[in-house]
């Protein structure tokens, strides 16, 4: 009779966790968080970094994270709104969506843009929902970009990141010192059957950011101090040039595919690495935890990555980004709930599921993930990373980057013609500031 019991009572535990289990897995939806019929919800707007994400491991990691949270916060519901990978044209739109009242009550900005949403006056302060402690473990550019004029925090930057050159170690077993050689090494890998070196092209941010690496190391600089543009003007348009005509010549000599005119997303470079088309690419720190997880361990295995060369040996940058979150809602409520998912889900566990560097110097001694030696390489590397400048006319000088190196790189265009094209189209936008 006794173990008639205990049976019968270890069923029914059994029965309560998977009962649990099923309510918890129900709490996650395509756009949802928590009951359907919670009496208090909110909008919240993201990238691929959440539960619905094109990568497995992160979307089962995000949908525990959110299935925890929601349990700790009863009542609420999370109604879910995705981005497109047009991310350049959804944060604008959101931007005016935000002006005219209209916006999510939550949202992901990327910190490229985190300026001109500060300029609109359209993001709530978060100064009580971190204490100053916690700000002041930021690094000093993550700080300065989510502080206003007024010295209140607009925005949480919950993570930064920084390109590197990747290779296939088995056929580019040494890495390229500087311009020269990266293309000698691309060029070799095409005799071995490779594409030679892909990087982004096409009309997205993407293409500018990770091409400005080759223009910051040269000492170039954007704007002034006081955010005028001044890429085109005396040694900046030297130095300009001639990281515009090194892709070109790139792309001419075959280093490069023409076909990197069109790549607007880092996801093809994965693509082609687990197709065995790749030996050489530049991408986030973020894809050696995606190539782990996409390639079989011996064919991982053959991959490694260093700084992007620059045109001599000594000369190297890298550019530094990440995203922040905001919150746009006028109910007190929802802004503190905007707060705690930023601390709850994204500042710390978020970092380590994606295995993207924290924005806090706290944080790499508390996950074991940011102890490994890839992560610990990449910290060092952030010595010579460079944030885009939080200045209103960045996003043009972005675009017209974007729109030159389309042009430049299918011949429509010489380089000099499409940086004059460039600087009149951001000057006249700057006039308009």
């Amino acid at each position: 009779m006794m173990r008639l019991r205990l049976v019968t009572a270890l069923l029914a535990s059994a029965a309560a966790f998977v009962a649990v289990s099923a309510h918890a897995d129900n709490l996650v939806t395509k756009d949802r968080v928590g009951p359907a019929d919670a009496p208090k919800s909110f909008t919240l707007r993201l990238t691929n970094d959440g539960p619905t994400s094109t990568d497995p491991v992160w979307a089962e990691g995000y949908q525990k994270l959110f299935s925890e949270f929601i349990q700790r916060h009863p009542g609420w519901r999370i109604d879910l709104e995705r981005m497109s990978d047009n991310i350049g044209q959804e944060q604008a739109r959101m931007l005016e969506q935000a002006k005219s009242g209209n916006g999510p009550d939550c949202a992901a900005v990327d910190s490229f843009v985190l300026a001109l949403f500060k300029g609109a006056n359209v993001l709530k302060p978060l100064d009580e929902y971190f204490t100053k402690e916690e700000v002041a473990d930021l690094f000093p550019f993550i700080r300065e970009g989510i502080t206003g004029p007024d010295g209140k925090i607009y925005a949480w930057w919950w993570n930064t990141d920084l390109r590197v050159l990747y290779r296939n170690k088995e056929i580019v077993p040494d890495a390229p010192k500087d311009w020269a050689e990266l293309k000698a090494a691309a060029l070799a890998s095409k005799e071995k059957g490779s594409e030679g070196v892909l990087f982004n092209g096409g009309r997205w941010e993407g293409t500018t950011f990770d091409w400005l690496a080759n223009f910051w190391a040269q000492g170039g600089k954007l704007v002034d101090d006081k955010g005028k543009p001044i890429f085109a003007e005396g040694e900046n348009r030297e130095k300009f040039l001639k990281a515009v005509n090194y892709f070109k010549d790139l792309v001419d000599s075959g280093a490069a595919p023409k076909r990197v005119a069109t790549i607007v997303n880092y996801d093809e470079f994965n693509a082609a690495a687990a197709a065995g088309t790749a030996a050489l690419f530049i991408g986030g720190n973020w894809q050696y935890g995606q190539l782990k997880n996409t390639l079989e361990p011996e064919e991982f295995a053959k991959w490694t990555f260093s700084e992007i060369p620059g045109p001599t040996a000594d000369q190297r940058s890298t550019g530094t980004g990440g995203w922040t979150f905001g919150a746009f809602s006028n109910d007190p409520e929802k802004v503190a709930m905007c707060a705690a998912v930023i601390k709850e889900i994204y500042a710390g566990p978020g970092n380590a599921l994606q295995q993207q560097l924290p924005t806090a110097a706290a944080l790499y001694g508390k996950y074991d993930v940011f102890k490994t030696e890839a992560n610990e390489t990449f910290a060092k590397a952030l010595v010579n990373g460079q944030a885009r400048p939080g200045v209103p006319i960045y996003p043009e000088i972005s675009n017209q980057i974007q729109i030159m190196m389309g042009d430049v790189l299918s011949g429509t265009k010489t380089p000099e013609a499409a940086l004059d094209a460039a600087n009149t189209a951001v000057q006249a936008a700057f006039a308009r500031l």
